[in-house]
């Protein structure tokens, strides 16, 4: 077993905090902004540097904007359940992030979570805006989905056309991908050689089958049994027709199952590939430049488990500071059962915000106070270590 030890020198030259929102809580920026506050009553002469950052889900389009001071742009595309909306992607040059939940999230559907009826066409008219506008590197963040659609929706608004038994075009959702007898690439709108489209997950979920898309997340988002079997059947159907018309297999790819499968839609129609969501952050905003001369960096998210070594936040920050053999503290909401092993990946040591022996979520509201208070007494140690 590899741990990281604390050995910090007695006056510390620079701190890195970077951390995911602790979701529904406690945002990235919040929590950056504590840091640099605490940080320097305790080591006034130390560099400290911020950087939200999420694992393609929830935030994804804030933390670029903080990070690498992408611009935001809001336009009107359609919702989840087909009415207009107003969605936010952020741009940088000619690169766009865009997240997949600013169109097709399941914030926007409250009570009435429906993955039959939902579709991601929003999200594909997110993307053509930004390539109509000069855009030729799109990131795409697949978290916090209401739907099953297999991306056709996001294709139907590149070019890709969807045909029925009859002849007939239409924008599958989950409830009709059973329906589709024929797909067209392109059938229309034709997506520019010259783009490329990165997706970013933080699942290795395939498309259908008890581990796919359906199965695993399909409650979440307001399946019943009965429409679980409905939707990964829909999903199975696409994936044999995509074979029959496209010559494209990618059902069994970990991370298609992503977004209701809108991984393998991204694969199969706009030759995107797919990779963890944190590692494409990292390597976007210059995460390996900032280590440099770094004595300490402080990671977290809502709640550390078995599942935060698997492409999550913590875990892709992990294996970069171990490399350096930079220590590492993980600030988070609550440490479940398994998160012991994030030590083996680099974790030095981990504290939870909890103060008063209850539930997360009961004091959620008073979680940024409770962050601070956490954070502060960590420097006290060190500072007192170091003494």
């Amino acid at each position: 077993m590899c741990r990281s030890t604390l050995s910090i020198r007695k006056s510390m030259k620079k701190c890195i905090v970077i951390s995911d929102s602790f979701k529904g809580t406690l945002s990235s920026l919040e929590i950056c902004r504590i840091a640099r506050e605490s940080i320097p009553r305790f080591f006034p002469d130390c560099q400290v540097i911020t950087a939200p950052v999420a694992d393609g889900g929830e935030g994804l389009v804030e933390c670029f904007e903080a990070a690498i001071g992408a611009q935001p742009v809001t336009v009107s595309v359609t919702g989840p359940l087909g009415k207009p909306v107003r969605a936010t992607y952020a741009r940088k040059d000619k690169t766009a992030i865009v997240e997949m939940a600013a169109a097709a999230g399941l914030p926007m559907m409250g009570r009435n979570g429906d993955p039959a009826r939902t579709t991601t066409y929003g999200v594909g008219e997110l993307i053509r805006h930004a390539i109509e506008n000069g855009c030729t590197e799109i990131l795409l963040g697949l978290g916090g989905s209401a739907t099953n659609d297999g991306g056709c929706g996001c294709a139907a608004a590149l070019g890709t056309g969807f045909y029925d038994i009859h002849g007939n075009r239409f924008i599958p959702t989950g409830a009709t991908l059973e329906q589709i007898e024929t797909i067209r690439v392109p059938d229309g709108w034709t997506l520019p050689e010259d783009v490329r489209i990165t997706v970013m997950c933080d699942v290795d979920n395939p498309l259908y089958g008890p581990t796919g898309a359906v199965h695993v997340f399909g409650r979440q988002k307001g399946a019943d049994a009965a429409m679980i079997t409905q939707l990964d059947q829909g999903l199975r159907k696409l994936d044999a027709v995509m074979k029959e018309d496209l010559g494209v297999s990618v059902a069994d790819v970990p991370g298609t199952g992503a977004g209701g499968g809108m991984g393998a839609g991204c694969m199969a129609f706009l030759h995107a590939e797919l990779k963890p969501g944190i590692e494409c952050v990292l390597d976007t905003i210059g995460f390996d430049a900032m280590l440099e001369d770094a004595e300490l960096v402080i990671t977290g998210e809502g709640r550390i488990d078995s599942q935060s070594v698997h492409g999550k936040v913590i875990s892709g920050i992990a294996k970069r500071t171990r490399l350096r053999g930079i220590p590492l503290i993980a600030l988070v909401g609550g440490i479940a059962e398994g998160a012991e092993a994030g030590y083996d990946l680099g974790v030095t040591a981990m504290f939870g915000i909890d103060r008063s022996a209850q539930d997360f979520h009961a004091f959620a509201s008073d979680s940024a106070k409770y962050y601070q208070r956490t954070l502060e007494d960590i420097l006290r140690l060190i500072a007192a270590v170091k003494g």
